[in-house]
């Protein structure tokens, strides 16, 4: 059977590359872009990442298309403006 990573998580595919604290913050992004989030239209925890910036709905009932942040559906400079 396949070990599991205790620490590095979704980062053990690149191994002992790149140095540790790289490693950390592509963790911090990696997680937040495979993330589902709420749907603003239907309220369902569904919103996956398309690509870059592109995010949408999966619910069979909703099935919207949005443009959000690019690792994340809504950005911090977005929900002050």
């Amino acid at each position: 059977m396949a070990r599991h990573t205790k620490k590095v998580g979704i980062t053990g595919k690149y191994g002992t590359r790149y140095g540790a604290s790289l490693r950390k913050i592509v963790k911090k992004y990696e997680i937040q872009q495979r993330a589902r989030y709420a749907c603003a239209f239907c309220g369902k925890t569904a919103v996956k990442r398309v690509a870059g910036g592109i995010w949408q709905c999966t619910a069979k009932s909703c099935k919207r298309t949005m443009a959000g942040g690019c690792w994340t559906l809504t950005t911090g400079a977005a929900a002050t403006a």
